[in-house]
């Protein structure tokens, strides 16, 4: 009989650890069980914007469950990812990450509100957009070549174009001077299209701008484009040489975009997301909306996007302090 007893107190004990472990685990399997959010760090209709939405679209269809798209634009993309660094680790926000965010920003603002690396665990790569080389349809300019000669023939007569001070536009004008060795002076614009539309009025010599920006005026005729940083021609563009082609190897200046999310969410979290995404970008309907944006899908596990972003942080820290680049 007593043992009967021991029996019967440790069969109610592991049921009630059992009753007390199942909602644990239930809640853990359920995993999303409400909405997500996908804060994007510009305003909508952008670039960054269309990337955002056809992955969350894809995520959402995949995890079965709303992903809200969050646009928090300003401050060079530091608001959204000093607001996402200190949103709770639970998986239910995400940020898309980029050059801006995760390697430029942070060397431009005394107090941006978050540290690139530590702040956020990498989910993974989603692609990546070449710099091109933009000229007036009617600019006298060819070649990278014929730039080059004019630039060091009349050092600090030539312009570029950018949309503003420490923008990815403005650096690729830079890192272009250092390895070309010509003076060219920047002209710094306040974010919109104003420095698109004075290089089509012939206001300014060339732009340094993605592709995912530049193609509509590529294709519309209303610019030339002259190099790409690619490391092979692109089939959108199968006649405008690579900037290895025009003689400048060293010159790799792309923009990037990239899914992330606070620090410290869980791992198993982590990576379920990351396996989705790599699933995704390798859906043809994704490669192909994503290649209409001129954006190439890269899909990376999330220790290769680490290692990628932390290369990149490095590279433009240092071409910033070169500069001597400011934001103001």
């Amino acid at each position: 009989m007593t043992t009967y007893r021991i029996a019967s107190r440790r069969h109610l004990l592991l049921l009630a650890l059992t009753a007390t472990l199942a909602p644990l685990a239930h809640a853990e399997d359920a995993y999303p069980n409400k909405p997500i959010t996908l804060v994007v760090p510009y305003p909508a209709g952008g670039a960054n914007d269309a990337v955002a939405r056809l992955v969350g679209q894809k995520l959402g269809e995949q995890l079965k469950q709303t992903v809200i798209i969050d646009n928090r634009p300003g401050a060079g993309t530091t608001i959204a990812m000093a607001s996402v660094a200190k949103a709770p680790a639970d998986g239910y926000t995400l940020v898309l990450g980029s050059l801006a965010s995760q390697a430029v920003s942070p060397h431009l603002y005394a107090k941006p509100g978050y540290e690139p690396t530590a702040d956020f665990s990498p989910i993974g790569l989603i692609g990546i957009a070449p710099t091109v080389l933009i000229v007036a349809k009617d600019s006298p300019f060819n070649d990278v070549k014929s730039i080059v000669e004019a630039a060091k023939k009349k050092p600090g007569t030539m312009t570029y174009g950018s949309s503003g001070n420490g923008s990815p536009l403005h650096l690729a004008g830079e890192l272009f001077k250092q390895s070309a060795n010509v003076q060219i002076n920047h002209i710094p614009y306040k974010g919109g299209s104003a420095h698109t539309m004075d290089l089509i009025g012939g206001r300014l010599d060339m732009i340094f701008d993605t592709t995912t920006s530049a193609m509509p005026m590529i294709k519309g005729d209303k610019v030339r484009a002259l190099a790409v940083a690619a490391p092979a021609r692109l089939p959108e563009l199968p006649n405008v040489p690579t900037f290895a082609e025009a003689g400048y190897p060293q010159f790799e200046v792309n923009a990037w975009y990239a899914l992330y999310a606070p620090a410290h969410t869980p791992n198993d979290i982590v990576v379920r997301l990351s396996g989705m995404l790599m699933k995704i970008l390798k859906q043809p309907e994704v490669v192909e909306k994503l290649s209409g944006l001129a954006v190439r899908t890269s899909p990376s596990t999330s220790q290769e996007l680490a290692t990628f972003a932390q290369a990149e942080l490095g590279k433009y820290g240092k071409l910033i302090r070169a500069g001597n680049i400011r934001i103001d």
